[in-house]
């Protein structure tokens, strides 16, 4: 292998020929397969996914390596020293500076390093692998009454060992500080692949420690000599606390203590794996509070809005932010975060969330009460919302905390808001005038920017739009950089608050904290690191600023023909749409994305496949890279449940990419026969009924079952649908009608392939109950939506089973005739897929306007008086536990259909935060697919369910979301009409 440069900047993805680069990357596999019990991979995409963090930068790694324990580590240490490589340790890769990307071998602390070893509530101390998820360690400490103190607004997918890297910091850190302050000890593996122990020690327990062998005991023989001599120059460190950038040497000696202390892990965070490679933290935990409440001020402008602030200090607010009318008018377009605007006064142009700590409820509501009352007599604002109330609550720091995502929503093509500047900080009291120059230099630049972040700490995260494509947009980036450094010196500020320095900041460390300070941080870095492997060129001896922009380097895509039509960049640009903030790799809540959830493995989250596209999607030949078998299987695992629509603050929509990427794969490759079988599932299921009851003998033998599993890829193991032969249509068409009147007028239900034929009593429910309200229900059965065939990659079936229904539906909705139905993946491909495959047929959005679930008109129906519910009815007083469909969340969201339960006399009702149910059609059938779907389920669904008494209610929409429900719980679960139906006051 050619030698690596022991220090300064890692060659770029140009430095080596890809003869060269594949020789380099076969010669790491080689060497750690054997040494190492978790993985390493060298393929293209997994190194290209590998390439980039949530920073404007992209260096594609030379390998990319699972480590399972610390052993595996020190392996990885050893081999690349003897290689002549470099190494990178990385966690959720979210780093917004640059830190996670390298040529070098990277790898991934946070698939198999996540546990959380120990938990000492009373000493409020707890042991974690650095790949443990700062909510997964809070909510494992949460019964004792305890949280980690730097609550990150990336809390769900943020790993601790990235948070001591990066030195993190959070909305509350005006209490609790920075990670600095929360670290007690350190397990690492240091650059001469020895593991060490690094905690404070007396001075002469460093001597003595000195006087061992290796790296460690040099470490603790010359860091107190290093760090005392640069005692006098400390000075040069910014004088703000808040500060993430270079090397914490002024933490890591305690003068004043008696005889002196040493602490070498002090060094350590902040340090973003430059000095060695934490297997094992300890930290220490704060209580948490037990009473919330959060004022949030409403303001015409963003200066008024930080002008509030010093009144919320005064009060001792746990938490000032900020947030302007950019990302606001963002929020309001987005079913995820529609929560908010429902409750806010007016259109403000900024918003202050003021948050309140205390013991009691009553206690916390005075102190908004207070704050209130000082900004209506200091003029400040014209309203304060109470959020008092956790469902408020919840509501409001949701779109706090995706302040970053709905910023980067804004995005056009690779017009983009950059994290270049947007981690300084200033003392409080002198913010808004500093905000004020900052957008002077922004103007004079001809750059603008969405503001957000913290004002309690002085901390804003203001990213200025940039296209480093464009001429002159690259230099004028480097220039507000360069202003904006002597802008935050001269206030008094820091540079980087929060978010390390990584490739965007190391540059100016030098003339930010002096040149005599800066090489004794180069010092520290030799002395931990002699043959500069470790993350090299972050903190010191840095590339400039402006090398390895990622989307500088990205080919200009080759124009492709594509059956759904995407947005004006077309398909790549729809990928790319992702900016790596990693909100698709959380595990505890919401739905995005399922098979992330249950592998935790980086290509399966909707940022991995998203970036996978963009590879194959800027080859010169990119309908022949769709066809790829390795970006196969890098999207096959994708359920298309569409959470990422919804949840990815970005709305990357996987499952239409994946659609078309499926379509353009069968085109090369050809279509299998089960995936025509699933695509033309109507027609299966209306032979099946018309056949029934002997259709449904062979889903009960097991010789049947087997034929089946081997030939088609249906799972023995997962129960078959039961065909009806009473079909809803059948029903519908021979029953007596009802004489009327029907004041409402006439609407169509859609019989969809499932409720049409094997679940006719939802179908049932549903026509009578609409026409109990003033309905004339007109059934809908002549063909399939094209859901199924979309799902498959059928896309031009899909497109003519649309057609075909929009010609006949189309003439009604122009008269204002609602479209209903009780599928949620059937209806709302109506209102959310037809456009893409029929795009210029203006008669598509009257079709999807008039298209609307069955609950949102009986909840009208309940209100109003027409449907009358029995308050006797065997329903009453139970409780239900209600699951939505992953596309209903996605689309239109849940409100109406949980209304719908709760207007049910007497019912308690509780909605889960479950996830995807891990079915997605026809996904929970297919033989290969059927464990991962079992995993899915058992996340969090199936537990949920299990823990109920066995008198609960289970509800959900989805037919699929039953289906798995009664598999793998065991418990029946019913469709939300059919309840309502039971209730039903009788003629």
């Amino acid at each position: 292998m050619t030698p690596r440069p022991p220090s300064g900047p890692a060659p770029g993805p140009a430095a080596d020929s890809a003869a060269d680069s594949a020789a380099d990357s076969e010669a790491i596999r080689a060497a750690l397969a054997p040494v190492m019990e978790g993985t390493v991979r060298i393929d293209d995409y997994t190194r290209h996914l590998y390439s980039g963090d949530a920073s404007m930068y992209a260096i594609e790694p030379l390998a990319v390596a699972f480590p399972r324990h610390a052993a595996d580590i020190a392996a990885i240490v050893e081999t690349a020293g003897r290689l002549g490589v470099p190494v990178l340790p990385r966690g959720g890769g979210t780093s917004l500076a640059g830190q996670a990307v390298g040529r070098a071998i990277v790898f991934d602390c946070s698939r198999h390093m996540n546990r959380i070893l120990d938990v000492d509530a009373g000493a409020r101390r707890a042991r974690v692998q650095p790949g443990v998820v700062q909510d997964q360690l809070n909510r494992a400490v949460a019964d004792a009454g305890l949280v980690f103190g730097p609550d990150t607004s990336t809390s769900d997918r943020a790993t601790i060992g990235g948070m001591i890297g990066n030195n993190s910091a959070g909305s509350h850190s005006v209490l609790y500080g920075s990670t600095i302050d929360h670290v007690q000890r350190l397990e690492v593996v240091l650059s001469d692949a020895t593991q060490a122990r690094l905690e404070p020690v007396a001075l002469d327990e460093a001597r003595r420690r000195g006087r061992a062998g290796g790296l460690a005991g040099r470490l603790h023989r010359e860091l107190p000599g290093l760090l005392e001599k640069s005692a006098d120059r400390q000075g040069g460190f910014p004088p703000y606390w808040r500060h993430s950038g270079g090397y914490r040497l002024d933490r890591a000696l305690d003068r004043t203590a008696d005889g002196g202390r040493l602490d070498p892990a002090k060094l350590i965070v902040g340090s973003e794996g430059t000095l060695a490679v934490v297997t094992e933290a300890e930290v220490d935990l704060v209580a948490r509070p037990r009473a919330r409440a959060i004022a949030v001020g409403h303001f015409d402008s963003t200066p008024a809005a930080i002008a509030a602030t010093g009144d919320a200090l005064a009060l001792d607010a746990a938490s000032v932010e900020l947030m302007d009318d950019a990302i606001l008018r963002l929020s309001r377009e987005r079913v995820e975060y529609a929560g908010l605007s429902g409750v806010l006064e007016g259109t403000p142009q900024a918003l202050l969330f003021v948050e309140f700590f205390g013991d009691e409820p009553g206690q916390v509501a005075a102190q908004v009460d207070r704050l209130a009352a000082s900004w209506r007599r200091g003029g400040h604002g014209y309203h304060t919302l109470r959020a008092l109330t956790p469902d408020v609550q919840a509501a409001v720091r949701k779109v706090r905390k995706a302040g970053l995502g709905l910023l980067m929503a804004s995005s056009v093509g690779t017009r983009r808001p950059l994290a270049f500047v947007e981690d300084t900080a200033v003392p409080p009291e002198r913010l808004e005038p500093y905000v004020r120059e900052f957008s002077e230099i922004l103007y004079r630049h001809g750059l603008h920017a969405g503001f957000y972040g913290h004002c309690s700490v002085g901390c804003l995260h203001i990213r200025p739009f940039v296209d480093v494509r464009a001429p002159g947009q690259v230099e004028a980036m480097r220039a507000v950089a360069g202003e904006i450094a002597e802008l935050v010196a001269r206030y008094g500020g820091v540079n980087s608050s929060e978010h390390g320095d990584g490739l965007a900041r190391s540059e100016f460390n030098r003339e930010l904290f002096g040149a005599e300070l800066y090489e004794d941080m180069r010092a520290v870095k030799r002395l931990f690191d002699p043959a500069g492997r470790l993350n090299p060129g972050k903190v010191v001896d840095a590339p400039p600023m402006t090398e390895n922009l990622r989307d500088r380097a990205l080919p200009v895509a080759v124009p492709l023909t594509t059956r759904l039509e995407f947005e004006a960049g077309g398909m790549r640009d729809a990928a790319d749409r992702c900016q790596n903030i990693g909100v698709c790799r959380k595990d505890g809540a919401g739905v995005m994305c399922p098979s992330y959830m249950a592998t935790r493995e980086e290509e399966h989250s909707t940022r991995g496949r998203a970036n996978a596209l963009v590879k194959a999607l800027s080859e010169p030949d990119p309908a022949a890279a769709l066809g790829d078998e390795r970006l196969h299987e890098v999207l096959d695992l994708c359920l298309e449940c569409k959470a990422c629509k919804s949840e990815c603050p970005l709305g990357v929509d996987m499952a239409a990419l994946k659609s078309e990427a499926l379509h353009h794969y069968q085109a090369a490759h050809g279509t299998p026969l089960r995936s025509r079988a699933f695509g033309s599932i109507r027609a299966l299921n209306r032979l099946g009924a018309a056949l029934a009851p002997l259709s449904n003998l062979p889903g009960r033998m097991g010789a049947a079952r087997a034929v089946l599993d081997r030939r088609l890829g249906i799972s023995r193991h997962r129960p078959l649908p039961r065909f009806r032969h009473d079909t809803l249509i059948r029903w519908f068409n021979r029953r007596a009608a009802p004489p009327g009147p029907f004041p409402r007028g006439d609407l169509i239900l859609l019989a969809d392939s499932f409720t049409a034929y094997t679940e006719p009593a939802v179908g049932r429910a549903a026509v009578e109950l609409l026409e109990t309200a003033g309905w004339r229900v007109r059934l809908y059965g002549q063909g399939c939506c094209g859901r199924p065939a979309l799902s498959k990659g059928l896309l031009d079936q899909a497109r003519g089973q649309a057609a075909a229904m929009v010609e006949r539906l189309a003439p009604a909705a122009a008269r204002g005739v609602p479209i209903v139905g009780v599928e949620p993946s059937c209806l709302l491909t109506l209102r959310d897929e037809y456009a893409a495959l029929l795009p210029g047929d203006e008669r598509v959005r009257a079709v999807a306007d008039a298209a609307r679930l069955v609950p949102d008109l009986l909840v009208e129906a309940i209100d109003d008086g027409s449907l009358v519910l029995d308050p006797e009815a065997a329903t009453g007083g139970r409780r239900i536990l209600f699951h939505g469909h992953c596309h209903e969340k996605a689309v239109t969201g849940t409100a109406s259909t949980r209304a719908l339960l709760e207007r049910l006399p007497g019912a308690d009702v509780s909605e889960l935060d479950a996830g995807c149910c891990g079915m997605a059609g026809s996904f929970g059938f297919e033989s290969e697919h059927y464990d991962l779907s079992m995993r899915i389920g058992g996340l969090r669904l199936f537990p949920a369910i299990g823990a109920e008494p066995p008198d609960t209610l289970i509800a959900a929409t989805g037919v699929s979301c039953r289906q798995q429900i009664a598999h793998g719980s065991g418990r029946p679960a019913v469709h939300p009409v059919e309840l309502v139906r039971r209730a039903m006051t009788p003629p």
